[in-house]
């Protein structure tokens, strides 16, 4: 069987980023289904998925990592065609990725301990997003 459903979020801008471990979860038990995969996809390219433990030092860590690899105040080539500011926000987005897929049994994922699922937004300013959130199981 295959369920396809949304999840709304309101991210604030550079580097936000939200815990949805517990929407997931919600989604998957909402569907009934005990076991199977869920992929998640985020429409956009300024923003990406991962796991990671969601503590505020992991957080700032990869806040850090990010401003390293991809500075936010150096010019981008996007922002001479475009004129927006965000070409680090996509150039972060692409080294995460825009998509994650989770094995769930028994209706539970399969996370480690101290591992959740975490959206992360780069772009430079508030936007709503809607995941896809697609399940494949019995």
């Amino acid at each position: 069987m295959v369920i396809t459903s949304s999840l709304e979020l309101q991210a604030r801008g550079p580097d936000h980023f939200i815990d949805i471990t517990g929407q997931v979860a919600g989604i998957i038990g909402q569907a009934g289904l005990r076991n199977g995969n869920v992929t998640l996809f985020v429409p956009g390219s300024t923003a990406g998925l991962t796991t990671i433990e969601y503590e505020e030092g992991v957080l700032t860590d990869m806040h850090e990592l990010m401003e390293r690899m991809v500075p936010s105040g150096t010019a981008y080539h996007h922002d001479a065609a475009w004129g927006d500011g965000n070409g680090f926000s996509h150039l972060r987005a692409s080294l995460i990725g825009p998509s994650l897929t989770i094995p769930f049994s028994g209706g539970k994922m399969c996370l480690g301990t101290w591992q959740q699922v975490v959206f992360m937004d780069f772009d430079n300013r508030p936007r709503r997003r809607e995941l896809v959130c697609q399940l494949i199981g019995e």
